[in-house]
């Protein structure tokens, strides 16, 4: 194989080449999702950029293709907080309007940051924070399942990506109530937004792996990746003055969005990384490796308890013994 890491500690990845692959990044449009998209095209993947507004993601389309020449990219629209949307951008990829054979991996980046100062329901009467950032990626993993486990092969085990955060480390919240109809504040809502994507992250690895599904689940986190330290791409990146200086003072501890996303293209493509692992940034944004997730997003029952939560609110459940039958 080629490009393998002898090492599962905090060294300079290269991603290794990765020509006849296709994977799907969801929120290409900018941030994290957009340099993870550069750097699986500039390794020679086919890249699926996705994003709910159509010219944002053309932007992103755009300057993906003016900086990586000959990159092989294709956009789709999705958003993640539309279960509608989520199931119509699944049926495109698996009905065959793309030309590809195979999904090999999908990164469930999509998601939001600054959150809404009031609670704000979705058009099914979601909460937004939840809805985006877990309870899509829920959905979208249970429609491309099949699809993934079709594409698994000797030398290939497809991954899917869910996107941690170090904050998971700053608040003991336990997301026994998803919806947040008791309380809300917007710090609370994306901390415990994020206990649950690596609940589910860690809690689907261990059902594909009980299921003998041969796909993989792992968990990345980008460390505290800003758009001010991070360069300027037009439609993309472009930071206001003001924020360069706020951000710029955060040097010590902040890295850029570009860095941020190795750990993320590296849990996706390290032949070494194995499911329910769990990747971010060294100290200081320097290099990645395998680190211990929050107590809380390991818990058994927390786990179990998110899961069942989301396929309530969904309606969706993982068509796991079809994955495994589709491998047989």
């Amino acid at each position: 194989m080629l490009g393998i890491v002898r090492t599962h500690s905090g060294d300079d990845f290269e991603v290794p080449p990765q020509d006849g692959r296709t994977y799907l990044v969801t929120g290409s449009n900018a941030g994290l999702g957009y340099f993870a998209s550069e750097k699986l095209a500039r390794a020679g993947a086919h890249v699926i950029m996705s994003g709910r507004h159509p010219n944002r993601l053309a932007a992103a389309h755009d300057a993906l293709e003016a900086r990586v020449p000959g990159a092989s990219v294709e956009t789709l629209i999705l958003d993640v907080a539309n279960p509608g949307s989520v199931r119509s951008a699944a049926a495109s990829l698996r009905g065959g309007l793309f030309d590809r054979r195979r999904l090999d991996g999908v990164i469930f980046n999509a998601g939001i940051v600054h959150t809404p100062r009031e609670r704000t329901l979705t058009r099914d009467g979601r909460e937004l924070v939840f809805s985006t950032n877990a309870l899509g990626h829920f959905v979208l993993g249970a429609e491309l399942l099949v699809s993934l486990a079709r594409s698994a092969s000797a030398r290939r085990t497809p991954r899917m990506v869910w996107l941690g955060s170090i904050s998971t480390r700053l608040g003991a919240y336990r997301p026994t109530d998803v919806q947040l109809e008791e309380s809300y504040s917007g710090w609370k809502a994306y901390v415990q937004s994020k206990v649950a994507v690596q609940a589910l992250g860690f809690e689907a690895d261990a059902r594909l792996r009980d299921a003998e599904v041969p796909v993989a689940s792992v968990v990345a986190h980008p460390g505290y990746a800003i758009g001010g330290r991070t360069e300027t791409i037009t439609g993309v990146n472009e930071p206001s003055r003001w924020k360069r200086i706020r951000d710029g003072l955060q040097a010590p501890i902040a890295t850029s969005k570009e860095r941020g996303a190795d750990a993320i293209v590296r849990a996706l493509v390290d032949p070494e990384i194995g499911g329910g692992e769990y990747w971010g940034p060294r100290l200081f944004g320097r290099g990645t490796e395998r680190q211990r997730p929050s107590a809380t997003s390991l818990d058994p029952e927390l786990r179990a308890e998110i899961w069942a939560r989301c396929e309530q609110l969904s309606g969706e459940t993982w068509p796991f013994a079809k994955a495994a039958r589709g491998r047989r």
